[in-house]
C-alpha cells in the first residue's frame, strides 16, 4: 500500500513538475542586449544551424516590390558563429522601438530568447527599445497611468456588436465631474483595434505627454476599421482563423458612413464634451482614408483631423458603391468653410503613398485650404507613425477651457 501510494505521489509530483515546466526554461544568455553605448547585441544558440542573420528595423533598408507599390524592407546582418552560439552587434543606435526577427538556414522565425513580440495581420517580430530622446515616452515611466479597455458596441449597419479600444487617461474613474474630449485614432489595413496600443505605443505616449503638460487628458477611442471583422484576430466567435487583409468589405465606405454610432455609442458611456471642437479624427494608412473621407462626410464631427502616411485616395475597387467618395470637391468645400481648427498630414520621404499625398496637398494648395504639413525620412513603418502621434497630440483641444 506504501509502495502503491509513492509511485502516485511520483506520477503527480512528475505531471506537476511537467506542467510547470516553463517556469524552469530561464536561457542562460541574454537576447538582445543593449548595451550601455546603445549598441545591441544580438545571440542565437544552436548546434545544428549553419547560417543565422537577423532582420529588423535598425539595419539599412531595400526595396521590394509589391502589388502595392514599393516599399522599404528591413535590411539584414549575419551573426557570427563561435561553437553553437551565433552573435552579432550593432552600431550604436539611436532611441527607438525596434523590431526584429531571425533568418535560421533561411527559415523566418521569432528570436527564442525574446519574449516580447508583436503581430502585425499573420506575421509575428520581436521588439526591443533603446531609451532616450523622444523613445523615453514609448516606455513605462514612473507616472500616473491611464486606463485601457476592451469595449463591445452595438453596430446596427454590420447587424452585430464591434469592439473598440479605449483609453482613458489618469484620474478618469476618480474624477467623476470631469468631462473630457475624445480622439478617435484609426489603423491601417493590415491592424485591427489592438494595433495602436500593441505596435503604435499609444497607451504609454499618453501617459507621458500628458504628464509632462504637453498634452491635454483626453479620451482616445481606437475602432476596428475592417468592416469584415467584429475585433482582432482570434478573439471573436470565428476562433483561430489565419489574419487576413484580404476582406471583401474593406474601402467600400460602410465604415466611414458608420462611424457616428461609434460616436453615439461614446457619448452615451463615457464623460465626454459632445461638441465638435472637443472632438478628432486621425489615421493611418486605411485608417487615415478612414479619416480623410469621414471627416468630409461628416464636416461638423470633427475640428482636428489627422492623416498619418494616409491613403488619401480609396484603396476600393467598388467605391461607386458608396456615396462616402463622390463629390469630393463640394465636401471639401463645405469642411474647410466651416473652419477646422486643425488639418494635419505627416507622411515621410520614401512613403510608397508620397507622391499621392503631395497630388492632394497640392489640391488643398490650389483651393486656398489651410493645413499643417510635417514631413520625416524613411517610409510607411510604425516608427513614423508614432512620431506623428507625438506631432499631433499636442496641437490637440488647445482652445477647450
Amino acid at each position: 500500500m506504501k509502495k502503491l501510494l509513492f509511485t502516485a505521489f511520483c506520477a503527480c509530483t512528475a505531471l506537476g513538475a511537467y506542467s510547470q515546466q516553463a517556469i524552469w526554461g530561464v536561457p542562460p544568455f541574454v537576447s538582445p542586449e543593449v548595451n550601455a553605448d546603445n549598441t545591441v547585441t544580438f545571440r542565437f544558440q544552436s548546434p545544428a544551424a549553419k547560417e543565422v542573420y537577423v532582420s529588423g528595423d535598425f539595419l539599412p533598408t531595400h526595396k521590394i516590390k509589391t502589388p502595392y507599390g514599393e516599399f522599404d524592407a528591413p535590411g539584414t546582418a549575419k551573426l557570427t558563429k563561435n561553437g553553437d552560439m551565433f552573435e552579432y552587434t550593432t552600431e550604436a543606435l539611436d532611441p527607438e522601438l525596434y523590431s526584429y526577427s531571425f533568418y535560421v538556414d533561411s527559415v523566418r522565425m521569432p528570436d527564442p530568447v525574446n519574449v516580447f513580440q508583436i503581430r502585425d495581420t499573420n506575421t509575428l517580430t520581436n521588439i526591443f527599445l533603446v531609451k532616450g530622446d523622444y523613445a523615453t515616452d514609448y516606455a513605462v515611466n514612473d507616472v500616473p497611468h491611464g486606463t485601457v479597455s476592451k469595449i463591445w458596441y452595438p453596430s446596427k449597419t454590420y447587424g452585430t456588436d464591434r469592439r473598440l479600444t479605449v483609453y482613458t487617461p489618469a484620474g478618469y474613474e476618480q474624477n467623476k465631474n470631469q468631462r473630457y474630449p475624445v480622439l478617435y485614432l484609426c489603423h491601417g489595413m493590415g491592424g485591427d483595434e489592438n494595433a495602436w496600443t500593441e505596435l503604435g505605443r499609444a497607451a504609454q505616449i499618453l501617459d507621458n505627454m500628458i504628464a509632462q503638460g504637453k498634452v491635454k487628458p483626453m479620451i482616445v477611442v481606437m475602432p476596428n476599421g475592417n468592416a469584415d471583422m467584429q475585433a482582432a484576430p482570434g478573439e471573436t466567435k470565428a476562433g483561430f482563423l489565419p489574419p487576413t487583409t484580404a476582406l471583401p468589405r474593406t474601402g467600400d465606405g460602410s465604415f466611414e458612413m458608420a462611424f457616428p454610432e461609434i460616436i453615439s455609442f461614446i457619448e452615451a458611456n463615457y464623460r465626454t464634451i459632445p461638441k465638435k471642437e472637443a472632438r478628432a479624427m486621425a489615421g493611418l494608412s486605411m485608417g487615415g482614408m478612414h479619416t480623410r473621407f469621414t471627416s468630409a462626410q461628416y464636416p461638423d464631427l470633427f475640428d482636428y483631423v489627422g492623416l498619418f502616411s494616409a491613403a488619401v485616395q480609396p484603396i476600393s475597387q467598388n467605391i461607386e458603391k458608396s456615396d462616402v467618395y463622390k463629390d469630393m470637391e463640394a465636401k471639401l468645400k463645405t469642411q474647410f468653410d466651416k473652419k477646422p481648427k486643425l488639418y494635419w498630414i505627416g507622411i515621410g520621404t520614401a512613403d510608397f503613398l508620397y507622391d499621392s499625398n503631395k497630388q492632394f496637398r497640392a489640391q488643398l494648395d490650389k483651393l486656398g485650404y489651410p493645413y499643417t504639413y510635417f514631413e520625416s525620412p524613411e517610409g510607411h513603418i510604425w516608427k513614423n507613425w508614432r512620431i506623428y502621434l507625438r506631432e499631433f497630440l499636442p496641437k490637440l483641444f488647445v482652445t477647450l477651457k
